[in-house]
């Protein structure tokens, strides 16, 4: 039995939760770490160097997880290690019995999850643990992209910007960075598909990646206008919105109001699509890219949006696990 430490013998002795230590207890419960695990260890390595054993993969998978959730760098990471004793619970370390990881082993276990591609295996892996609870019934595919900016600024070591990102114009503002493409279950509102592009791709041209190919439809706002051609299947029916501008053009009367009516309809089923990116940018804090490249981008965003789906689903997952919300 590992020995408790002074701080975290106060912690125990504090009258009230907080809000980080009651969304870990939630998030320790519902994500499915034996299945993950399953995916790491077989590759994980089990010695380093000078004989000296590395860190447990379980301890370094959750200090990950708690990276995303809390938008932190490797070295902001390592300190909150230090600092905050519910991220050391959460962890499984004792401050006076443990090693705490470094930032350069933090580093090398997320260049060891992107080496291995095993971010998108985690993403499927997660969905498939919600298809077990009947979260993901697959019958319908909302799809959507969202921008990520990257750093514009030549300021840095190579003198120029990332070479990955791209410009592209949205309104009447101008960005820089890349895109996220989701395609989201209808009935559920969680993402089962995601691919990455630099900024000025077009959502049209990913549409085809986006659909898994057992749903009866297919939800698009008006910038996938030609959608089904790219991705002709029968049987499957596309409702993409219309351009308000046409709308806008209609003569008043009856017909009019029904196609709006029908475009609000469409909206509010869309709607749901909104969700996964407000949870990863708002909930999660990722505004803007942390690396160089699609590679390494692409593999945080596919953790990101797994561990979305997770906290989308809290409620029902603790229901089913005979858990009360904290």
């Amino acid at each position: 039995m590992k020995q408790r430490s002074f701080a975290s013998l106060n912690f125990e002795s504090k009258k009230k939760p907080t809000r980080r230590e009651r969304f870990l207890g939630e998030m320790d419960k519902i994500v499915p770490w034996e299945a993950l695990l399953a995916l790491i260890e077989p590759s994980y390595p089990t010695s380093g160097r000078r004989g000296r054993p590395p860190m447990p993969a379980a301890t370094m998978l959750r200090i990950h997880f708690m990276q995303q959730w809390y938008a932190l760098s490797d070295p902001a990471m390592e300190d909150a290690l230090y600092e905050i004793e519910s991220m050391r619970r959460f962890a499984g370390l004792e401050l006076n019995e443990d090693a705490i990881p470094d930032e350069t082993t933090i580093l090398k276990f997320r260049r060891f999850l992107e080496q291995h591609g095993l971010a998108v295996k985690i993403l499927e892996a997660v969905n498939a643990h919600l298809s077990g609870k009947g979260l993901l019934l697959r019958q319908g595919t909302i799809v959507d992209a969202t921008i990520i900016q990257a750093p514009s600024s030549t300021k840095n070591r190579d003198k120029q910007r990332d070479p990955d990102m791209r410009q592209t114009k949205k309104g009447q503002q101008w960005y820089f960075g890349m895109k996220a493409h989701i395609g989201v279950d209808v009935e559920s509102g969680l993402v089962h598909t995601v691919t990455t592009t630099p900024a000025n791709v077009g959502d049209v041209t990913e549409v085809d990646k986006l659909l898994h190919g057992q749903e009866k439809t297919v939800y698009a706002d008006a910038g996938y206008q030609g959608a089904e051609k790219r991705a002709p299947k029968r049987g499957r029916r596309w409702f993409i919105a219309a351009k308000r501008g046409s709308v806008k053009a209609m003569p008043e009367g009856e017909l009019k109001d029904a196609v709006k009516h029908t475009e609000h309809m469409k909206a509010a089923v869309r709607a749901k699509v909104e969700h996964p990116f407000r949870v990863v940018k708002r909930q999660f804090g990722y505004q803007k890219v942390r690396f160089r490249g699609l590679f390494k981008n692409t593999a945080q965003v596919l953790t990101l949006f797994a561990l979305s789906n997770l906290w989308m689903a809290r409620r029902t997952l603790l229901a089913s696990a005979g858990e009360v919300r904290l």
